[in-house]
C-alpha cells in the first residue's frame, strides 16, 4: 500500500481576532488583541471578567432561529468555521460531500453553556422543564454530527477531547486516515465556547486565569515575567485535509503539507505539565520522526505558550532540549497572546497560524512580552511581527490530563 502525502487545500475560522481567515490574520500581524471585557453575560461577580470573545456574531441570523436552537454556541462557530474552509477548498457547500469525506474536530468540553442552562432550569423549575434539545446540544460530539449533517459528510467520524490537545489530535489523526488510504479528504478543526460563568469561575478557583482585570488587553503575556495565567477564548477552526493525488487532480490551490504528528501523555499530574516538559519533548520528537526531517530544518515554532508560569518554562526547556543550541535561533511565538486560549479549539487555530506563515514568509508576534523571564529565553518574536523564510514549522499542542500533540507542516 502506498502511502499518501497530505496536504491542506481549505481553511475557515471564527474566533477572537476575526470571523474569517484574512482579518483573522491580518490583526495577528498587527499585534491586535482580541482579549477584551466579558460582553455575553454579566461577569462583574467572577473574579475574572475579561475573555476573548467572538464578536459580531448572531446564531439566528447565521442559522435561522429554528436551527440555531438544537446546538450549543460551540456548534455554531463550528459549522461556521467548516463553511468557509468548505469554500476555500473549492467545494459547494450546497451538494453533500459525502463518502469520500470524513470529520474529525476536537473540543475540550463540548456544549458547557447548555450543559449549565440544563442545570439552572433542573435546579429553579424541575426536570420536566428541561428542553429535550438540552442532550443534543451539550454533547461532546454534538459539533462533529451537526457539521456532518449540514454538509453531507458520511464517511468516518470522530469527536477528540484531549483537552487543549483535541484539535491537534483531531489534524494528526486525519492525516493518519488519508495515509492508511481510508478517506482522501477530512473536513477536520476544533472548536470551544468555554466563555461562561461556571468555567471562568472554576478555572479561576484552580488559579489558572490571569486576573488582571484592569487591563484585559494586556493580561496574556507568555514567557513575560509577570504573567499569571491563561484568559479563556472562543471560536473555531476548520481545514480540509486531503491526498496530494486528489488535490492535484482536481487542481485545487495547497496551503502546505500536514508531514509530521507526535503524540504522547505525560502520566504526571492532571493539570500540571511534566517536569522539564519530558512529555512535549517526545511528541516533538515523534513528529519530527514522522516527518522525515532534521531538528535544523525547523525554521519556525509555533508555540503552546499559555501564559501560565509552568507551561511556558517547561516548553522554552522542552525546545531547548530537542533543540540544543540551535533553540536559540529559531523564532517562536505565541498568538495565544492575541487570541487568548481556545483550549480544544487551540490546535487548529495554531495549525492555520502555522500553514498561513508558510505561505506568507511572515511570523506573527507575541504580544506583550516586554520583561522576559530569565527561564524563557530564546527568541519568542516580541512585540511585533517578522518576515522570516519559512519552510518547515512547528506547532506545540499540550492539555490537562497531560495529552500533547505537536503537528509539522511544510511549504508546498
Amino acid at each position: 500500500m502506498t502511502e499518501q502525502r497530505v496536504v491542506v487545500t481549505g481553511l475557515g475560522t471564527i474566533n477572537p481576532l476575526g470571523n474569517n481567515v484574512s482579518d483573522t490574520w491580518k490583526n495577528l500581524i498587527s499585534g491586535v488583541s482580541g482579549i477584551d471585557h466579558i460582553t455575553l453575560f454579566d461577569a462583574s461577580d467572577l473574579p475574572v471578567t475579561f475573555a476573548g470573545e467572538v464578536k459580531d456574531f448572531d446564531a439566528n441570523d447565521y442559522l435561522g432561529k429554528q436551527n440555531a436552537r438544537k446546538l450549543d454556541r460551540s456548534g455554531h462557530l463550528s459549522i461556521f468555521a467548516a463553511e468557509e474552509a468548505i469554500k476555500d477548498a473549492g467545494f459547494d457547500i450546497n451538494k453533500q460531500l459525502g463518502e469520500e469525506f470524513g470529520i474529525i474536530f476536537g473540543t475540550g468540553i463540548g456544549g458547557i453553556g447548555a450543559t449549565e442552562d440544563a442545570v439552572r432550569v433542573y435546579e429553579n423549575r424541575g426536570s420536566k422543564r428541561i428542553s429535550p434539545l438540552a442532550i443534543t446540544q451539550l454533547m461532546p460530539n454534538s459539533s462533529t454530527g451537526q457539521v456532518a449533517i449540514k454538509y453531507g459528510i458520511k464517511g468516518p467520524s470522530l469527536t477528540i477531547t484531549t483537552a487543549c490537545a483535541a484539535s491537534a489530535n483531531a489534524i494528526g489523526e486525519a492525516k493518519r486516515m488519508i495515509e492508511h488510504n481510508i478517506v482522501d479528504k477530512v473536513l477536520v478543526g476544533g472548536t470551544e465556547s468555554g466563555t461562561t460563568s461556571m468555567t471562568i469561575g472554576a478555572f479561576a478557583q484552580i488559579k489558572a486565569l490571569s486576573k488582571q482585570n484592569n487591563e484585559p488587553q494586556k493580561a496574556c503575556k507568555p514567557f513575560d515575567v509577570n504573567r499569571d495565567g491563561f484568559v479563556m477564548a472562543e471560536g473555531s477552526t476548520a481545514l480540509i485535509l486531503e491526498s496530494e493525488e486528489s488535490a492535484i487532480k482536481r487542481e485545487a490551490k495547497i496551503y502546505g503539507y500536514v508531514s509530521g504528528y507526535g503524540s504522547t501523555t505525560d502520566a504526571y499530574h492532571i493539570t500540571a505539565p511534566s517536569e522539564g516538559g519530558e512529555g512535549a519533548l517526545r511528541a516533538m520528537k515523534q513528529a519530527i520522526v514522522d516527518a522525515d526531517i532534521e531538528v535544523k530544518s525547523i525554521d519556525y515554532i509555533n508555540a503552546h505558550g499559555t501564559s501560565t508560569p509552568a507551561n511556558d518554562k517547561n516548553e522554552t526547556i522542552a525546545i531547548k532540549s530537542l533543540m540544543g543550541e540551535l533553540a536559540y535561533q529559531v523564532p517562536i511565538s505565541s498568538t495565544k497572546s492575541m487570541t487568548g486560549h481556545l483550549l480544544g479549539g487551540g490546535g487548529a487555530f495554531e495549525a492555520m497560524v502555522s500553514l498561513l506563515s508558510l505561505k506568507n514568509n511572515k511570523i506573527a508576534p507575541t504580544i506583550n512580552l516586554n520583561d522576559m523571564d530569565e527561564d524563557c529565553d530564546l527568541n519568542y518574536t516580541p512585540n511585533l511581527s517578522i518576515d522570516h523564510n519559512i519552510d518547515t514549522a512547528m506547532s506545540n499542542s499540550f492539555g490537562f490530563g497531560g495529552h500533547n500533540a505537536v503537528l509539522v507542516f511544510e511549504k508546498s
